[in-house]
């Protein structure tokens, strides 16, 4: 477990106690915020971003009862190119600052109790409209670290698919190593009790944690996602190397891997020749609206237009294949 540190110093940063004690809680809220076992010494512009921040929190607050969150569906697809799924992610529409980044406010609704409310609603939501799909499609739900920390989680799950009427084995929470790392003991037991209820849980982020490797051996997973930032550096030879090394790790545990962030042809190509099972990314499909999304759910008119992204690849693939051939040469 990482500590994260905030410092104020005297008399640069307060000459009392008082203001040196709030500066220094400042600079640890920033050193939180900047991620785990990390210090911060205080600085001005602090003070503003603290207030900025918590005028977030209060605003987000007023979002969950003000409708002013959404969800939006991004597909998932077989190497092939047909959708298996989609993943349900939270947007933020505010009233004045538009649309707020999902890295911005899912911290902000970390720090407090927010993110169990928002955590049931997304949940609850992705299931229901999931249940209602004429194609059996899965769908992915995040999970925070929080919910495993202060939730009842294996109960809420199974209480919102008797709600919903959602195939249990449709749906699949992603969990980070965030969710393990601060008692891993009750995680996996929690982990084991939601699994009992027939889910499929996926192993999200892969390869940007430190222990990622141990935690596969501490829990029976049942997918592997390769982080995006490996996807994005596929043409260098490390970035290359360790998705050819997840992909191999996920065939010796039979285990089905899915790289994200997949936004052009050689990437796919790459992925495509390493036997890769599954993409997700902007390729595919831009997170929507699920109404965006009918043919691939089955709510076209037409039943022999339902959803396969594979001819949208391929027009893709031929669009760029001089220049994807010379490219794919490359990689690795």
């Amino acid at each position: 477990m990482g500590t994260s540190l905030g410092v104020a110093i005297f008399p640069a940063d307060g000459d009392n106690a008082a203001e040196l004690m709030g500066n220094a809680d400042a600079a640890l809220y920033r050193a939180k915020a900047d991620g785990r076992g990390t210090a911060r010494f205080f600085e001005p512009q602090m003070d503003k971003w603290l207030r900025e921040r918590r005028a977030l929190q209060r605003d987000l607050q007023a979002a969950i009862s003000q409708q002013q969150l959404s969800i939006v569906y991004q597909p998932q697809a077989d190497i092939g190119g047909d959708v298996i799924g989609f993943e349900a992610l939270l947007r933020w529409n505010h009233p004045t600052r538009g649309n707020i980044p999902p890295s911005v406010f899912i911290p902000i609704a970390e720090e407090s109790s927010l993110m169990i409310e928002i955590g049931e609603w997304v949940l609850r939501e992705a299931c229901r409209e999931a249940a209602a799909w004429p194609r059996k499609l899965s769908v992915a739900v995040n999970l925070s670290p929080v919910q495993f920390k202060h939730g009842d989680l294996d109960r809420l799950v199974k209480s919102v698919l008797i709600e919903t009427g959602l195939e249990p084995e449709r749906l699949e929470l992603e969990i980070t190593e965030g969710v393990l790392i601060d008692d891993l003991e009750r995680a996996i037991s929690t982990l084991g009790h939601l699994k009992a209820l027939g889910v499929r849980i996926a192993m999200d982020d892969f390869g940007t944690g430190y222990s990622s490797l141990s935690y596969l051996q501490s829990f029976p997973f049942d997918k592997i996602k390769i982080d995006q930032s490996f996807v994005r550096n596929i043409g260098l030879s490390q970035s290359s190397a360790i998705i050819r090394a997840v992909i191999g790790l996920g065939r010796g545990l039979d285990l089905p891997i899915i790289a994200e962030g997949v936004e052009s042809t050689d990437q796919l190509a790459f992925l495509t020749r390493e036997s890769c099972d599954q993409v997700q990314g902007y390729l595919v499909g831009r997170p929507c609206p699920i109404s965006d999304y009918a043919k691939y759910v089955g709510r076209a008119e037409d039943v022999e237009q339902l959803a396969r992204v594979r001819p949208a690849i391929s027009a893709r693939q031929e669009q760029s294949h001089g220049a994807d051939s010379r490219q794919n040469s490359g990689i690795g």
